[in-house]
């Protein structure tokens, strides 16, 4: 944290001096194909930068190269080749392109690609001095959370997405089978849920009325967030919550939490109510609201647009009903500089210019306007040609102030976005934990036994397939046996660490 203060304190230095790259972004400030130096970057040399993505590469991408090369040749004077690797290969190919000596520039990179581990080992280059110098605005755009999660060992090693995701779940319901109903529409409790939920039985259409499958229900993560819980480690399907509102909060499980048999209660009724099937555990559809199967699903407000994109003839809805809600990992998408890049300085001052010049922006994410994608009156886009195009599989270059929504996207969710925004500050709340991260290292057998006592034990009691009481002693002894105090006794001194940190 103190490195970060310094690098903070470093970069109002620079832009004070003004040394920054900020030109970048304006067409009639960039630099030009000619002997030029902006920011103190030395464009006057023409360079080729390298870039690996993870995707299957486009039919029609060397021509959105091509047309994106002539831009960046007036904007920076260099090019950009694209590697792919596809997703048949990405697992064992991805790895080892860090190990195997190649000189490359940048990469996609994320936490679900081992983004920390690979930064441990060496994998990619410290940005403590090139991201604030060369990336200034990017630098500049991102809250204390993003840079925070950037860190490893006390140094910046990957620039985040600029894209702001949210913690917002809740139910997307369809409204097209209840027209003509006396339905108020009301969906911001659990109690509007059950309603809406008798009322799609009563229709008798044979559409089950909540969607349920066999990777367990998440009924009980929305429970614990509509009572502003949230889980340690960030995501669904967690068994460790904390109070976020508490000063030096303790971690708790399920068996322990004051709320837990209300919810049971309104699971075994639901159950009884057959708003889902007696073996869902054993379903495997996993999209039945998508496919007409299934009248209401719990999700995040990313799967109502695109479901309302692919079906507008549903009417779907979307409420959220996460208390407090807080921006997901930003390092979930990420851009990362290689040990072995040739051309660090440029790469850096091209993603500045990437994610702050709409022009540039556009031509890099959607391609060719007129021929791979269009915009409408709204601002929306839609590629024109989906076997030919596609946007880019840079994820992590999203930018929230950039970012064109799809066309056919629910006018509402700008709105919540922007009321989100307002209300998330960093360092209050769910916010404040959102850079921390377990590390199970020292607990890998006891927390992988945890887990699957979880969902061997509470996945059944949580829809009421198991008696209430007895369900709920049995799941506590075999937490309890499989080392949940060990796994919690480790975890909570890691995340009191981490608040301490916090003060420094």
């Amino acid at each position: 944290m103190k490195k970060m203060k310094r690098l903070i304190v470093m970069l109002m230095v620079v832009t004070m001096l003004g040394a920054s790259l900020s030109g970048c972004s304006k067409k009639e400030d960039t630099a030009t194909s000619g002997n030029s130096e902006t920011g103190g970057l030395d464009t006057s040399k023409e360079v080729e930068l390298v870039m690996y993505v993870i995707s299957n590469e486009p039919a029609g991408q060397a021509t959105v190269d091509e047309n994106f090369n002539k831009i960046l040749k007036e904007k920076l004077n260099c090019s950009l080749k694209i590697n792919w690797i596809g997703w048949a290969e990405y697992a064992n190919k991805y790895p080892l392109l860090f190990s195997s000596g190649e000189s490359f520039d940048m990469a996609y990179c994320a936490n679900w690609l081992n983004f920390s581990s690979l930064a441990k080992k060496g994998a990619f280059m410290n940005l403590d001095e090139l991201w604030p110098k060369y990336a200034p605005d990017n630098y500049a755009k991102h809250s204390d959370t993003a840079k925070q999660q950037a860190v490893v060992d006390g140094s910046y090693y990957c620039v985040p997405t600029l894209l702001a995701t949210y913690s917002a779940y809740g139910p997307i319901y369809r409204t097209d089978i209840l027209e003509g109903t006396n339905w108020d529409g009301e969906m911001n409790t659990f109690e509007d849920m059950e309603e809406y939920l008798d009322l799609v039985a009563a229709t008798g259409n044979g559409m089950e009325p909540l969607e349920i499958y066999s990777a367990g229900s998440e009924l009980d993560d929305m429970w614990m967030y509509y009572n502003g819980q949230y889980a340690i480690k960030g995501s669904t399907n967690d068994f460790l919550f904390i109070d976020p509102a508490e000063e030096n909060p303790k971690l708790y499980t399920y068996y322990e939490y004051d709320k837990v048999g209300e919810f049971l209660d309104i699971m075994n009724r639901w159950n009884e109510k057959g708003f889902f099937g007696k073996s869902a555990l054993a379903d495997t559809d996993s999209e039945k609201l998508r496919n007409g199967k299934a009248a209401l699903r719990v999700h995040n407000v990313d799967t109502y647009q695109g479901y309302t994109i692919e079906h507008p003839e549903y009417k779907l809805k979307y409420s959220n009903l996460v208390k407090d809600v807080s921006n997901l990992s930003f390092t979930q998408d990420a851009m990362v500089i290689s040990n072995t890049a040739k051309n660090p300085e440029r790469a850096l001052a091209f993603w500045n210019l990437l994610t702050t010049d709409q022009e540039v922006y556009d031509a890099f994410n959607y391609g060719i306007l007129g021929e791979s994608y269009e915009v409408n009156e709204e601002g929306q886009f839609k590629i024109l040609d989906t076997d030919k195009y596609a946007t880019t599989a840079m994820w992590a270059v999203r930018t929230t102030d950039l970012n064109r929504d799809q066309e056919g996207t629910p006018q509402e969710i700008n709105a919540y976005k922007e009321e989100w925004d307002a209300y998330i500050q960093d360092g209050v709340g769910a916010q404040k934990y959102r850079s921390f991260v377990i590390d199970t290292s020292s607990i890998e057998t006891e927390y992988a036994s945890c887990l699957s006592v979880h969902q061997q034990y509470w996945w059944p009691l949580e829809l009421g397939y198991t008696d209430k009481e007895k369900g709920l002693t049995e799941y506590k002894e075999k937490m309890e046996a499989a080392g949940i105090d060990k796994v919690r006794q480790v975890i909570q001194e890691q995340l009191d660490a981490y608040i301490a940190d916090l003060s420094k």
